[in-house]
């Protein structure tokens, strides 16, 4: 049974094989493997995975012929809860996964850029995984007005996932900035590199379907693990 707060096993490898399309590691006309050797592979039964199949074909991302096999129908821009998730496997693609460490409201850090109405925040820090590999600690805003309390328990593996859902939220654009900083100190002991490392530092804001910011974050990943992507391909 999927643990509270994630996303139903089938639809976790319906997103684990559409980041692969996205990436390239499946590509336009592949075939893939007899569904119950691929079940066997990723550790399920063929039913959930004749749902995610079913997913994958409901948007346009699989052809299914009767005797012969799935196929891959690759597309720029695959529809997908993490779509604006930019960093991936080095060998490509992952299935992104989190781990919520906390949930505050606090009054807005001044170093982060102006956005929403609100002078306090929900401050939420995670760790990232692709695939259980450990990826990324990553500290998120969302402006107050949005919600008075966020339940560290109502959050799913995908925020953006919960902002439309629970909220009425949909992010409809972000913009990124890259560069160096130091890992802060609440980053958790398995995190495998020290507080105060210089790492990759992601800093985005965000936009709402109404235009406004509502969202400001950082994010410091491991670059021996995972890399940044502009946009999956």
């Amino acid at each position: 049974m999927a643990a509270a707060g994630s996303l139903p096993l089938y639809q976790q490898i319906s997103e684990l094989l559409i980041r692969d399309i996205a990436s390239g590691r499946l590509i336009e006309g592949e075939r893939l493997p007899p569904e119950r050797d691929m079940a066997a592979d990723l550790g399920i039964a063929v039913g959930t995975l004749r749902q995610a199949l079913k997913d994958l074909t409901a948007k346009g991302l699989l052809d299914r012929v009767q005797g012969s096999g799935n196929y891959i129908r690759a597309k720029a821009d695959p529809a997908s809860v993490y779509a604006l998730f930019r960093l991936e496997l080095l060998s490509g693609g992952g299935l992104p996964t989190a781990q919520v460490l906390s949930v505050d409201r606090v009054a807005k850090d001044p170093a982060l850029p102006a956005f929403g109405s609100s002078d306090q925040g929900h401050r939420i820090r995670r760790l990232r995984f692709l695939s259980g590999k450990i990826a990324a600690v990553e500290e998120i805003w969302l402006d107050g007005d949005y919600i008075a309390q966020i339940p560290i328990g109502d959050l799913s593996e995908s925020l953006y996932l919960y902002y439309r859902q629970k909220l009425g939220l949909w992010i409809a654009r972000a913009e990124d900035g890259i560069g160096q900083a130091a890992l802060p100190d609440w980053s958790p002991p398995s995190f495998p590199h020290l507080a105060g490392s210089a790492l990759p530092f992601i800093t985005r804001l965000s936009w709402g379907q109404d235009g406004r910011a509502a969202e400001a974050s950082w994010t410091w990943y491991d670059p021996n693990v995972v890399r940044y992507v502009a946009r999956l391909k």
